[in-house]
C-alpha cells in the first residue's frame, strides 16, 4: 500500500473538472454506490465519513474529513482529510491520501461545473462572500470555465480578504461591502454561517449562486426569500435535506423537496438547465463522496507515493 502525502501539487485544474463533471454525471445515470455521508459529532466540530464506488473510474474507498471552525486560532486547519481507496476486487488497502487539500480542490471544481452549466455568460463578475481557503479554490476553478473580469470580495475579517485579493493578483480584484459583492453574475458563498448572510433583496435577476458553506445541519448562508425565486439544483438531494443550504428551510416548513429543480448531474448531461438569462440559479452543495474519488483517481495516476510496509 502506498501513502500519497502531498497528491494535489501536480493536478492540472482543468482536466480535474473534467472528470469531476463526469463523476456528477454517473451519479445522475445511476451508476454509483454512494450512500449519504455519516456526522459524528465531537465537542468543538464533527468528522464525517463518506464510502463511495465508482465503477466507470475502477475506484472505490472512504473519507474521513473533520470541519473545527476553531481551528486556525490554533494553527491548524479547520478541514483536514484523508482517502482510503480500496481494491475493487479484492478489498484490501491499496493507497491512503493526504485529502486536506484534495478536499478544497474538488469542491472547487465542482463549483466550476456549476457555473460553465449555470452561469448567465461567459464572461462574468465573480463576487465572494468569505475568503478561506474555499473562496480560493473556487476562483482558481472557475476560471478554468468562464473569463472573470473581476472579482469582489467581502469577509468578516478584511484583512483576510485583502489577503485573498493579494493571492488573485492576476485577476482583478477587490474587496467591497456584502450588498456590493452580491451585485454580480456569480457569486460564491463559502463560509460557516448559521444565520443567512446573502439577502434577497441583493441578488439581481440572472445572477447564479454557488451555495458552498452550508455543509453540516443548521447551517446557512442564504435568505431563503432568494430559494423560493430561484431554480435551485443540489449535489445529492438527500444530502442537501439533511446539511445543505436547504436544511432550514425545509426543517422549518419555509421550502420542500418537491421544489427542488434538479441535480447538478441530470444538468451536466442535459435533462435540466438554465431556463432563461434573467433566472437566478442555486448550486446548492454539500460536498459527495464521489469527487473524493474522483480527483484520487487523477492523483493517484500523477504521483508515485510511499511504500508502507505492515508486519
Amino acid at each position: 500500500m502506498r501513502y500519497y502525502p502531498d497528491p494535489g501539487k501536480a493536478i492540472d485544474l482543468s482536466r480535474l473538472n473534467r472528470v469531476i463533471e463526469e463523476s456528477f454525471a454517473e451519479h445522475a445515470r445511476g451508476r454509483v454506490q454512494m450512500p449519504p455521508k455519516m456526522y459524528v459529532t465531537l465537542p468543538r466540530g464533527d468528522f464525517r465519513t463518506m464510502p463511495a464506488y465508482i465503477p466507470s473510474l475502477g475506484i472505490a474507498g472512504v473519507k474521513i474529513v473533520n470541519v473545527h471552525p476553531e481551528n486556525p486560532s490554533r494553527g491548524i486547519p479547520s478541514v483536514m482529510a484523508i482517502t482510503i481507496i480500496l481494491d475493487v476486487d479484492t478489498g484490501a488497502p491499496r493507497a491512503v491520501l493526504n485529502a486536506t487539500e484534495l478536499t478544497d480542490m474538488r469542491t472547487g471544481a465542482a463549483g466550476a461545473v456549476a457555473a460553465a452549466h449555470l452561469s448567465p455568460s461567459r464572461s462574468v463578475s465573480l463576487g465572494l462572500v468569505g475568503s478561506g481557503k474555499q473562496a480560493k479554490s473556487q476562483v482558481q476553478a472557475i476560471e478554468k470555465e468562464l473569463d472573470v473580469r473581476e472579482v469582489l470580495v467581502w469577509s468578516r475579517s478584511e484583512k483576510n480578504a485583502n489577503t485573498l485579493c493579494t493571492q488573485l493578483s492576476h485577476l482583478e480584484c477587490r474587496t467591497s461591502s456584502l450588498p456590493k459583492v452580491c451585485d454580480c453574475d456569480v457569486l460564491v458563498t463559502a463560509t460557516p454561517s448559521r444565520e443567512p448572510l446573502v439577502r434577497d433583496e441583493w441578488i439581481r435577476e440572472g445572477t447564479h449562486i454557488n451555495a458552498i458553506g452550508a455543509d453540516a445541519p443548521g447551517k446557512e448562508e442564504l435568505d431563503p426569500a432568494i430559494l423560493m425565486r430561484a431554480r435551485v439544483f443540489v449535489d445529492d438531494p438527500v444530502q442537501a435535506a439533511h446539511s445543505g443550504e436547504v436544511n432550514v428551510p425545509i426543517s422549518s416548513g419555509l421550502y420542500s423537496m418537491d421544489m427542488i429543480a434538479g441535480t447538478l448531474g441530470q444538468v451536466v448531461i442535459g435533462e435540466k438547465k438554465r431556463m432563461s438569462r434573467d433566472e437566478i440559479t442555486v448550486f446548492d452543495a454539500t460536498g459527495l463522496a464521489i469527487q473524493d474519488l474522483a480527483i484520487a483517481s487523477v492523483a493517484l495516476k500523477d504521483q508515485d507515493g510511499i511504500e508502507l510496509a505492515f508486519p
